[in-house]
C-alpha cells in the first residue's frame, strides 16, 4: 500500500543525476523514506539491475516498490555492509543518502519530532528503540544534558536550559513535548523561538538515534563498497 504522503524528495533530478546511473548498475538508497530517490533510481535503471533501500521506520514499509529490481532493507544504515554481505553484494554503483527528518514524522504528534505538535517526547526512528528522547531528559544529569544542547544543538544558553530541566523534573518526570516546552520556555529568546526550539529538539533527536554514529559509520562503508569510479550522493 502505498502511503498518499510522506516526504518530498529534495532534489530528486539533480541527486540522482550526480550519482550517474548506470542500467546494468547496482545502487543502495540508505534513507528511503517515501520511496522517491529510489523510484527516480529504478526508472534509470535497466531490467538487469539492482537497488537496495534502507529505513528503520517501519512506517516506510507503505511505500515499498513492487519491483523485481528493488530489495528493502528495514534496518539502519550503520550496518549497511552487514547486509550487502547478507544480500551477497560485494560492490556497488552508488549511493544516495538525503540525512534529517522528513516532513512525515514532524507531522505525526505521536513520534513527538515537533515542538509545534504536542505528544509523548519519543523521536526514535525505530519504535523498538530502547531510548527515547523521555528517558534522555530525564537520566541525564545536568552537565551531560549542557553538553548535549551545547554540541548537538548550539545552544548559547544550554546550562541554564539543562538546570531547568532537571530543576522541573524533581516534581515530576517531563514525558510530553508540551511540559518540556513549557520548561524551557522562559530561557528562549523570544525573537529567535522557533529557531532555538528547533535546536533543543535536533539535539535529542539526535542523541535518541545516534545520528553522528551512524552517519560516520554508514559513510566509511559506503566508501569501502563503492566500485572504482563509483559515486556518493549525500544530501544535507
Amino acid at each position: 500500500m502505498q502511503s498518499p504522503v510522506y516526504h518530498i524528495s529534495a532534489l530528486l533530478s539533480e541527486s540522482v543525476d550526480a550519482l550517474g546511473v548506470c542500467g546494468e548498475g547496482t545502487y543502495v538508497d540508505v534513507t528511503f523514506g517515501g520511496g522517491g530517490h529510489s523510484k527516480e533510481i529504478l526508472r534509470r535503471l535497466d531490467a538487469g539491475g539492482r537497488l537496495f533501500a534502507f529505513d528503520q521506520d517501519e512506517d516506510a514499509m507503505e511505500n515499498v516498490i513492487d519491483d523485481p529490481r528493488f530489495v528493502f532493507v528495514r534496518g539502519n544504515f550503520r550496518f549497511l555492509r552487514n547486509f550487502m554481505r547478507y544480500y551477497g553484494v560485494e560492490k556497488v554503483n552508488g549511493i544516495i543518502a538525503d540525512l534529517g527528518v522528513s516532513f512525515h514524522h514532524f507531522d505525526m504528534p505521536e513520534r513527538g519530532f515537533s515542538f509545534r505538535l504536542g505528544g509523548k517526547l519519543d523521536m526514535r526512528m525505530n519504535r523498538a528503540a530502547a531510548v527515547s528522547a523521555a528517558d534522555i531528559v530525564n537520566l541525564y544529569d545536568e552537565e551531560r544534558l549542557a553538553a548535549l544542547f551545547y554540541n548537538y544543538g548550539e545552544l548559547k544558553n544550554s546550562r541554564r536550559i539543562a538546570a531547568a530541566v532537571v530543576a522541573r523534573r524533581r516534581t515530576g518526570q517531563i514525558s510530553d513535548v508540551d511540559v518540556l516546552v513549557e520548561t524551557v520556555m522562559p530561557l528562549i529568546n523570544p525573537k529567535q523561538q522557533k529557531k532555538e526550539l528547533s535546536q533543543l529538539f535536533q539535539a535529542l533527536r539526535i542523541e535518541v538515534n545516534d545520528e553522528l554514529g551512524s552517519l560516520r559509520a554508514m559513510l566509511r562503508q559506503g566508501a569501502e563498497l563503492l566500485v572504482s569510479g563509483g559515486r556518493f550522493a549525500v544530501l544535507t
